[in-house]
């Protein structure tokens, strides 16, 4: 039996090649066959398919189906569905300890969606707002989209910013009704109330913007990725903002927490994942008819309708039970 990963084998050009599994496998490791696997177009088309070293091998969240196990290796039988940080490949070998079950009524396509909901479950977990507070996000996509729906489910007063039509649609259907084209500075009920500005947009006006509408200490989270330069704002305009109103402008960087949990640190990315599966298999984040299932022989196909804007949902899933190369 073959194995295929998806490689971007020159500047964007996506193909599906040939990769061949270690003829080992670690003691403390399981690998199985791939389910699912999910695009992170941030990070995707910006660093792999529109980046500058090649061969690359992108993807980073996964659903396997065990088919073995090493021989230190407890707690997990054959079958068992798990979740991984895995890339876009058709079989999965990680250590056990990096994997959690994926709950038997998750649908394996929204299971994926742990990884991005943990990219700001980082913010959710160190920031010094607490629920009923008024948080800001700004961003709609991906990851924005699921950012606003963990901070409402945590009791927080969620407000979301998004310029685009479809999605700020995709946010009302998802049960956040406060959503605005731009931030409301004319709104006296909003203007500097807001404790946590969570930004996912990675422009550098948004980040202006919400240093001027946050609340005195009041924090700004950078979770969006400045890719590139869109404005020609003035450092001097920002740093004004952080030293006259005190605002917390920090980093949204998720690695910030280790990556288990421990006795005196008991909030972890796997800890994070462990949350995110259990919110998606009960139905308390709705990403409803908003997963477009793909097939990975289509991969140069899939990463151009992203880059050119034409993908059909917010959320991209290749499926490698369609794969028949």
């Amino acid at each position: 039996m073959n194995d295929y990963a998806i490689s971007i084998t020159s500047k964007e050009k996506a193909e599906l090649v040939k990769v061949d599994r270690p003829t080992a496998l670690g003691v403390n490791e399981v690998r199985g066959k791939t389910v699912c696997t999910l695009i992170s177009p941030g990070t995707e088309l910006a660093w792999n398919y529109s980046g500058e070293k090649f061969p690359s091998f992108p993807g980073y969240a996964a659903v396997f189906t065990v088919e073995e196990i090493g021989t230190d290796v407890t707690g997990i039988k054959p079958g068992s569905m798990l979740f991984c940080m895995g890339p876009h490949r058709s079989f999965q070998q990680v250590e056990a300890r990096a994997t959690r079950p994926v709950p038997a009524e998750l649908p394996c396509e929204k299971a994926v969606l742990a990884r991005l909901m943990d990219v700001s479950m980082t913010t959710l977990m160190t920031t010094a707002a607490r629920p009923g507070d008024r948080v800001m996000i700004t961003g709609a996509g991906p990851v924005g989209f699921l950012a606003a729906q963990m901070f409402a489910l945590n009791g927080y007063d969620v407000i979301v910013i998004e310029p685009n039509e479809t999605r700020r649609q995709q946010v009302i259907q998802s049960g956040i009704k406060n959503i605005y084209p731009k931030i409301p500075f004319d709104d006296a009920t909003i203007a500097r109330s807001i404790a946590l500005v969570v930004e996912c947009s990675g422009h550098e006006q948004a980040v202006l913007d919400a240093c001027k509408i946050v609340r005195k200490r009041g924090e700004v989270v950078l979770v969006g990725v400045p890719w590139r330069k869109q404005t020609e704002a003035s450092a001097h305009e920002l740093l004004s903002l952080v030293f006259h109103k005190y605002v917390v402008l920090r980093s949204g960087w998720e690695w910030e927490l280790p990556l288990h949990a421990a006795d005196f640190s008991p909030y972890s990315i796997f800890s994070g994942f462990e949350k995110a599966l259990r919110w998606l298999a009960s139905g308390k984040i709705n990403v409803d008819n908003l997963i477009a299932i793909v097939n990975p022989m289509n991969a140069q196909a899939v990463y151009q309708d992203l880059l050119n804007r034409r993908a059909k949902g917010l959320f991209t899933v290749f499926s490698w039970e369609q794969l028949k190369p």
